[in-house]
Formats: C-alpha cells, sequence, structure tokens
C-alpha cells in the first residue's frame, strides 16, 4: 500500500466510525460530528499542502544553487584583468618575434591577434550589440 492509499484507508476508517457514532448517538449530534471529521480532512489537506510547497521551494532553491554554480556565473572582474595583464605580458616576446621576422607586418599581426583574443574574452557573455541571451527585456519578465 503506498502512502496515498494508507491514508485513504485512515480517512476512509474515520468516516466510517464517524457513522457508526452517529448511528449510536441520534440525529442530535450530526453537526457536531460532521465538524469532527471536516476537522480532520482540513488537518490532512494542510498537511499535504504543506508537503507540496516545502517540495516546491526546495526544489527552487535547488535551481538558484545550479544557477549560481554556472561558468557565467563565476566570471570576475578579476579574472578578466589578469587575462589582460597576461595578454600584455606576452604581447612582449610576440611583438618581438613578429617585428623580427616581418617588420612592420608582423608587428600588426600580432597585435591584431593579442587584440582579438581580448575582445573575444570581454565580450564572451557580454555581448558587444544588445543584451545578454538569458537577460530578461524588462524587470516584468524576472
Amino acid at each position: 500500500m503506498t502512502g496515498t492509499d494508507a491514508r485513504d484507508a485512515e480517512l476512509k476508517k474515520e468516516l466510517d466510525a464517524t457513522l457508526h457514532v452517529r448511528r449510536e448517538l441520534g440525529d442530535d449530534y450530526d453537526s457536531a460530528l460532521v465538524e469532527s471529521f471536516l476537522e480532520k480532512v482540513e488537518q490532512r489537506l494542510d498537511g499535504v499542502v504543506d508537503r507540496r510547497v516545502r517540495r516546491q521551494l526546495a526544489e527552487q532553491q535547488m535551481v538558484v544553487a545550479r544557477e549560481s554554480r554556472s561558468p557565467q556565473a563565476n566570471d570576475t572582474w578579476g579574472e578578466r584583468f589578469g587575462f589582460g595583464i597576461v595578454s600584455l605580458v606576452l604581447a612582449i616576446p610576440l611583438s618581438t618575434i613578429g617585428g623580427g621576422m616581418a617588420d612592420l607586418p608582423g608587428l600588426l599581426v600580432a597585435w591584431a591577434g593579442i587584440v582579438g583574443v581580448n575582445v573575444v574574452q570581454a565580450t564572451r557573455h557580454t555581448p558587444l550589440f544588445g543584451r545578454r541571451k538569458d537577460e530578461p527585456e524588462s524587470d516584468w519578465e524576472k
């Protein structure tokens, strides 16, 4: 028997007991017996609603926790700043190699690559034009 079947059987037993008591006591106690039975049904419903609400809150907390662990959420200003510093440090030997091997065109190609890598890093999660794909259009969509 599952949990739902057990609760239904319990409620059926309560109803049978209430009807049995009504037969013994007569019509004078009908309203008190009905109120007592309805109170038990209400308590049972409150328990079911409480469990559902707790489960939904837990599911929402899991979704929020998973979203906060996404790589996009971990992208910090320090990470971008560090990447820029490292690329500038590496620009010195790349400029020397490109300029030494192919003069000005080599130097331009090396710096185009450095700038390109930094632009891609900077716009990885924030596009150059418009809003992010995951960003709502207005506050009403949040």
